[in-house]
């Protein structure tokens, strides 16, 4: 079997798909709230999430293969190669990720209460009573570039590469090893109750984890449509610590634990059983 597979990419994006109907009802306000009537979401975070899952899985089987020649443990998932597999996905992962969160945020502040990371920032297009400035998402595209060029584009790259590396080490490491706790010896893979809760609680590590980083993101994203407030990563945290405490970096960490079990389980389950079937395998199976 060939070290890159393209099936990795389309159970992916079936996964990342399940994980936004799932989370639908929990992430409204993040995800769908000024996207209405649009399939920008959807489509998005699937191919994200495409990506990523095939970047990681196709990494770290590389690995496991090249160690494979080196050693008789073939079929153990080594730390080292969870870590850099993950490390990879994560960068990866910030390179899709950081326009489509600018965009998201960037017209949520316009559009209703900016709740991401629960800074309690009102709509200050309507609070000013001025016009919005972004018409839509493809006008934020276009408003960003003119005005600040396709560097704009990635707003808090520096926060969501910090956010995001080590929040994908602490999503798929926790997978993989409590798929490799819960299933035993005998079973070729992992059942899809294994998964399902392997994946969950991955997701809940992995999300209330990255929340004091993801704070930040949001904050230096939100920045700069109506003033900038922040010169970068150290003095966002500098400004949010003296004005409002310790605890500014911890909103919203109970409702991020919590959202993501259940997305996290779809995600991993919609992954594992889609790519059983593409294969044709009778056993779901670990990235």
């Amino acid at each position: 079997m060939g070290s890159f597979q393209l099936e990795d990419f389309a159970a992916g994006w079936i996964g990342g798909a399940a994980s936004i109907i799932v989370g639908h009802p929990l992430d409204t306000v993040k995800v769908f709230g000024f996207f209405k009537g649009m399939s920008f979401p959807l489509a998005s975070i699937a191919v994200y999430n495409s990506v990523v899952f095939g970047v990681f899985s196709n990494m770290q089987r590389f690995l496991s293969q090249h160690h494979a020649r080196e050693s008789e443990a073939s079929r153990s998932h080594t730390l080292s190669d969870l870590l850099l597999a993950s490390m990879v996905a994560g960068v990866v992962s910030v390179s899709l990720g950081t326009p489509v969160d600018l965009i998201k945020i960037r017209l949520q502040m316009q559009t209703q209460p900016f709740q991401e990371g629960n800074l309690g920032l009102k709509p200050r297009a309507v609070a000013l009573g001025v016009q919005p400035v972004y018409q839509g998402a493809v006008h934020c595209i276009a408003t960003i570039v003119r005005t600040e060029g396709l560097a704009g584009m990635y707003r808090g790259v520096g926060a969501m590469l910090l956010r995001d590396v080590p929040g994908y080490c602490l999503y798929f490491i926790p997978y993989v090893f409590l798929n490799d706790w819960i299933t035993p010896e005998a079973c070729a893979g992992p059942s899809p109750w294994a998964v399902w809760l392997a994946g969950g609680l991955a997701g809940a590590i992995s999300w209330g984890t990255a929340t004091p980083m993801d704070v930040v993101k949001s904050r230096l994203q939100a920045d700069g449509v109506y003033l900038n407030k922040y010169k970068g990563i150290l003095d966002c945290i500098s400004q949010s610590y003296r004005k409002e405490g310790l605890k500014v970096f911890f909103r919203g960490i109970t409702v991020n634990t919590v959202r993501g079990f259940p997305m996290s389980a779809a995600m991993f389950l919609g992954y594992e059983l889609s790519l059983q079937a593409l294969r044709g395998d009778h056993t779901v199976t670990s990235p």
